[in-house]
């Protein structure tokens, strides 16, 4: 991709739209490459003010809370995804086809793209893979998801899971089938780093390794019955 990509959360995770100034981009930008670095309970405003020059109370003027600015983060990241889903399954005649394609972009990592300047995707890949359940998994998630904050997540699921249907559209449970693969396609590879007796997707070649295991199972599972 040589051209640049704006995507926009939800406004209601910011107090102000942080890509409405440089400061606001330099939050975004040096909060992911903090959050991959020192991880979600280590992370403050006060680090990332002095990391990038500013005020803690500054910081707050975009973000009310570190976990507000996590679920941005994660928002953007889901929404970054729907688009390359888009892009990935265009003019694919094949629905089989387009479903492999599908399935190789939600479970494959993200590598730095010069269409976003200000964001590191390989870092909020990472990000995503250890932090993003911290973002659902919390007692407020009712509150959260009737304003609306998991709609790009879900957006992906039910994209994928639509092509689920055009295969086999008896399928009892695409949505759940798609919001699993994405989640386990994360947990396998963090296996794999981490505690590798507990799969056999290798750290060497996890992506490939990852996809081909999810893509197998999906098929499987949408298969009709013979």
């Amino acid at each position: 991709m040589s051209h640049r990509v704006a995507l926009q959360p939800d406004e209601r995770l910011f107090v102000k739209d942080p890509m409405s100034s440089a400061l606001g981009e330099d939050i975004i930008e040096h909060a992911i490459l903090m959050l991959d670095l020192l991880g979600y309970e280590a992370f403050t405003f006060r680090k990332l003010a002095e990391r990038i020059g500013t005020t803690e109370a500054s910081v707050y003027r975009y973000f009310r809370s570190k976990h507000r600015l996590l679920l941005y983060l994660t928002a953007w990241y889901w929404s970054w995804m729907e688009y390359r889903l888009q892009l990935a399954t265009a003019n694919v005649p094949s629905a089989e086809e387009r479903l492999r394609r599908a399935l190789q972009e939600v479970t494959q990592r993200i590598r730095k793209d010069e269409a976003t300047p200000r964001i590191d995707e390989a870092a909020l890949y990472r990000v995503v893979v250890a932090e993003s359940p911290k973002a659902y998994l919390h007692a407020d998630i009712d509150a959260e998801n009737r304003e609306g904050i998991f709609r790009p997540y879900k957006r992906l699921c039910r994209a994928v899971a639509d092509l689920i249907l055009e295969v086999n559209p008896a399928y009892p449970y695409p949505v759940a089938l798609v919001s699993t693969v994405i989640e386990s396609s994360h947990i396998q590879k963090h296996f794999a780093e981490h505690l590798p007796s507990l799969t056999e997707v290798t750290r060497g070649d996890a992506d490939e390794s990852t996809t081909a295991f999810l893509t197998d199972l999906v098929f499987r599972a949408i298969a009709p019955a013979s």
